[in-house]
C-alpha cells in the first residue's frame, strides 16, 4: 500500500471539520487525499445574521461540496445538536432547552429535533448526553445531562435515543463511561475521577447500559483519567476501559469514536508517535479530529493520519484491528440514510417552538 493509499485508509476512520461557509484550499485539499467518512459541522460553517434561504443555500452548497471532493456516495454528516446551549445552527432552527428541562417531552423533542437535522443533511447527532447530572460545580456538563439519578437519567436517554431514530437520525451515546462528576473542562486540560469500577457500575454506567440495550450504534469515549481503573491512560487510550468494560462487561457491539481530539485533555498526546495505535488497540474505531478548538491546522490531521500509517507499518497495529473496526464503521453507514439539504415549511417551526415553550412549563 503506497503513502498515499495509507493516509486515506486513515479516512474510513476519520470525522473531520471543514474550515468556514465555503471549503479552503487546504480544506479541498484533505477531503481529496484523506476522504474522511465523515464531518462535524459547527457554527462557523453556517452563514448567520442573513435571511433562513440564504444561509441554507450556502450551506447546500458546502454539503454538496464536501461530497465532491471526499467522492463518498455514503457519509456521516454529523453535528452537536443537544439544545441548550449546544446549538450551532442558525435561526428558524428551533432552540429547545437544555435537556434537564425536557422531562417527558424528551422523546418527543428529539422526533423534532430530528426533523430540522435532516432538513439540514446531517444522518448522526451526537447525542444524547448520557452523563448523569451529579455534580453540580461541573463546567462542561451540567444541564446538558438529563437528569441527577441513575435511573431517571437511563430512562430519559433511551426516550431521547428512541425519539431520533424515529426521525431517521442516527444516535450516539456520550461521554463513556461517564462525565457527570467532573469539575473540570476536558477541552482545557485532562479531568481526573477518582471512581472505581464498582461506583461506576452503580451510576455512570446505568445510563449506558440502557442505551446499549436499546442497541444504540455509537459509543463516544471520554477524555478522563480514572486511576483506579486504569493510573494511565484516559478512557479514550483505555483497553480496561474499552475493551474490559465497554466491550466485554456491557456487550458493546456497535462503533466506539473518541470525542474529538483537539480538546486539550488529549492533544498533546495525538501528537506522540504511537498514540492512534494505542487507541485503535484500546478499543477507538472512528476519531473526530474538530479543528474548530484552538484554531488546529489540517497539517495536525495529516500528522494523525501519519501515526496510523507509521503504526500500520511498524506492526505495532495490527491489520486485523483495523479491518474489525472499519468493518462495524461500514456495517452503520451502510444503513445510515444519506439526506439532502431542504428548507421546511413555517408551520413545522412553529410547532416546534411551542413544544420548546411546553418544556419549561
Amino acid at each position: 500500500m503506497s503513502a498515499s493509499q495509507q493516509l486515506a485508509s486513515f479516512g474510513h476512520h476519520l470525522i473531520v471539520g471543514v474550515s468556514g461557509t465555503t471549503l479552503s484550499d487546504e480544506d479541498k485539499r484533505a477531503l481529496s487525499e484523506l476522504k474522511p467518512v465523515g464531518v462535524i459541522f459547527f457554527a462557523k460553517n453556517f452563514r448567520d445574521g442573513v435571511p433562513y434561504d440564504v444561509w441554507l443555500q450556502s450551506f447546500r452548497e458546502l454539503h454538496q461540496q464536501i461530497r465532491e471532493y471526499t467522492e463518498r456516495d455514503l457519509m456521516f454528516f454529523t453535528l452537536d445538536h443537544e439544545g441548550g446551549r449546544v446549538v450551532r445552527t442558525p435561526l428558524p432552527i428551533t432552540r429547545f432547552p437544555h435537556a434537564v428541562l425536557l422531562r417527558s417531552h424528551s422523546q418527543e423533542v428529539a422526533k423534532a429535533t430530528g426533523i430540522e437535522l435532516k432538513s439540514l443533511g446531517i444522518n448522526l447527532s451526537w447525542s444524547p448526553v448520557a452523563d448523569i447530572y451529579s455534580n453540580p460545580q461541573n463546567p462542561v456538563i451540567g444541564f446538558r445531562a438529563f437528569n441527577n439519578t441513575p435511573a431517571t437519567t437511563a430512562e430519559a436517554v433511551c426516550e431521547y435515543y428512541q425519539g431520533l431514530k424515529a426521525s431517521g437520525i442516527v444516535g450516539s451515546a456520550k461521554h463513556f463511561p461517564g462525565h457527570g462528576d467532573t469539575s473540570k473542562d476536558s477541552h482545557l486540560e485532562l479531568p481526573v475521577l477518582n471512581l472505581s469500577l464498582e461506583d461506576l457500575r452503580q451510576r455512570e454506567l446505568i445510563p449506558f447500559k440502557a442505551l446499549i440495550e436499546a442497541q444504540i450504534p455509537i459509543m463516544m469515549t471520554a477524555h478522563i483519567l480514572f486511576p483506579q481503573i486504569d493510573p494511565d491512560w484516559p478512557a479514550t487510550l483505555s483497553a480496561a476501559i474499552l475493551k474490559n468494560i465497554l466491550r466485554e462487561e456491557l456487550g458493546f457491539g456497535g462503533v466506539v469514536v473518541s470525542d474529538d481530539l483537539d480538546m486539550k485533555a488529549v492533544s498533546d498526546m495525538f501528537m506522540q508517535q504511537g498514540t492512534v495505535a494505542r487507541a485503535f488497540n484500546a478499543g477507538c474505531d472512528l476519531f473526530i479530529v474538530s479543528r474548530n478548538i484552538h484554531s488546529s491546522s489540517m497539517e495536525r490531521t495529516y500528522q494523525i493520519a501519519a501515526d496510523f500509517a507509521e503504526a500500520l507499518n511498524q506492526g505495532s497495529l495490527a491489520e486485523s484491528v483495523v479491518v474489525a473496526a472499519r468493518n462495524r464503521i461500514e456495517k452503520l453507514l451502510a444503513t445510515t440514510p444519506q439526506y439532502d439539504v431542504e428548507m421546511l415549511d413555517q408551520k413545522i417551526f412553529l410547532q416546534h417552538a411551542e413544544l420548546a415553550i411546553a418544556c419549561t412549563f
